[in-house]
């Protein structure tokens, strides 16, 4: 279902949360590339505002032929709820490799160590 009349580059994602509920996303591109939206970021959205913030595990599918792995941007809103969730991702050929979110992203922003601080 993605929208990408520009880059015609489409991708999915599927969202497993921990109570096996499924949120889908694709990416929905806007002639300000700025206000594009990733699949994935599309699929945590939708997941938090049915009230769902625990997840387990997330898939990519496109249609490259690479394996795609989350943008920078995904990456960082998938870590605020699981950093340590499992990462599938499929390409055109139907082959898949997961990985976990916090190999692709070791270090992220964390800015819940300020309340700590502050709470001082």
């Amino acid at each position: 279902m993605a929208y990408a009349p520009y880059s015609g580059f489409r991708v999915g994602a599927a969202l497993l949360t921990v109570d096996n509920s499924i949120f889908t996303g694709c990416n929905v591109e806007n002639s300000c590339y700025s206000l594009t939206i990733c699949a994935e970021r599309n699929a945590v959205f939708k997941a938090v505002a049915e009230g769902q913030t625990r997840f387990k595990a997330l898939a990519i599918a496109s249609d490259s032929k690479e394996f795609l792995p989350p943008c920078g941007a995904c990456r960082q809103v998938l870590s605020e709820f699981a950093p340590r969730m499992t990462i599938i991702l499929s390409n055109a050929a139907g082959q898949t490799r997961s990985m976990s979110l916090s190999k692709l992203l070791p270090k992220p922003a964390n800015l819940k160590h300020l309340r700590k601080r502050s709470a001082r």
